[in-house]
């Protein structure tokens, strides 16, 4: 499989996407914790205005504006690639899930949509055969992985299985944690045999303000500064930095409450 196709195999994450209630003051916390640069243009999921997050010219993110009247928490989505929108957006209903938006076309080069998984977890489905993706894993200020934080992993399990294909196995170390004594409830994602996230049962660990959600991880060149940052910055760290398997890491939210995490993994960007 090619990279670009890789890149679009169902299930793979292509793109991030933050609703704020301010996306102004969304913009200057994320581009004084990674240099992200904006540019305005329409996004997934609101008529309001969008401004793609770009770093070193090349997209990484988007964030916009909640629509008026919507009661949710800020929160950033994956969007999950598809060869079928609407056929993806059926099987989410068909196994439980909800969507909320579309699908709908976007700009003419793709067509998109906001789910739900069953334990309510949001996340986006988006098809596209011309339009490349979001720049992940490609050194600091970019998304290296993403991870479905929910009650029991096996309960979601199926789903993604059905509704995108992805096949799943019991993972003892990621991104997440420190290792398999810590958290066992844990799966990692595959796309015809490529990993491209995982998901952690928490049980009763479970936010109950947020309930199950997708968290993506940032690289960065320092975990403790950035930590130190997110705080100065007007954010919150949630779980200090420590040590896993694959780097050091925190888990933190902006101003707004959006959770995500920061990893130092000492990848070299591609």
């Amino acid at each position: 499989m090619t990279e670009a196709a890789a890149r679009h195999a169902p299930g793979t994450p292509s793109w991030l996407s933050l609703l704020a209630h301010d996306p102004a003051a969304s913009q200057e916390f994320y581009h004084e914790l990674f240099g992200w640069d904006y540019r305005q243009g329409p996004g997934p999921g609101s008529a309001g205005p969008h401004f793609r997050a770009l770093l070193d010219g090349s997209e990484v993110a988007c964030i916009g504006q909640m629509p008026r009247g919507r009661q949710c928490l800020p929160a950033w989505l994956p969007y999950l690639s598809a060869d079928d929108a609407d056929k993806a957006a059926e099987l989410v209903r068909l196994c439980g899930g909800t969507v909320g938006v579309g699908p709908l076309d976007m700009e003419g080069t793709m067509r998109v949509a906001i789910a739900a998984d069953p334990s309510g977890a949001s996340f986006g489905i988006r098809q596209t055969d011309t339009r490349p993706g979001a720049r992940m894993g490609g050194g600091p200020g970019t998304v290296v992985w993403n991870e479905l934080v929910t009650h029991r992993a096996s309960a979601v399990e199926k789903f993604y299985q059905t509704v995108f294909g992805l096949e799943s196995e019991p993972s003892g170390e990621h991104l997440g944690a420190g290792g398999a004594d810590a958290e066992p409830d844990r799966l990692t994602l595959t796309a015809h045999g490529r990993i491209v996230g995982g998901v952690r049962g928490v049980g009763d660990e479970l936010p109950h303000d947020r309930g199950s959600h997708w968290l993506m991880y940032v690289e960065v060149d320092d975990t403790d500064a950035a930590a130190r940052r997110v705080a100065e910055l007007g954010g919150r760290v949630l779980l200090p930095p420590h040590d896993t398997p694959y780097g050091r890491t925190a888990r933190v939210a902006d101003r707004e409450g959006a959770p995500f995490a920061v990893v130092h993994t000492g990848r070299r960007g591609s």
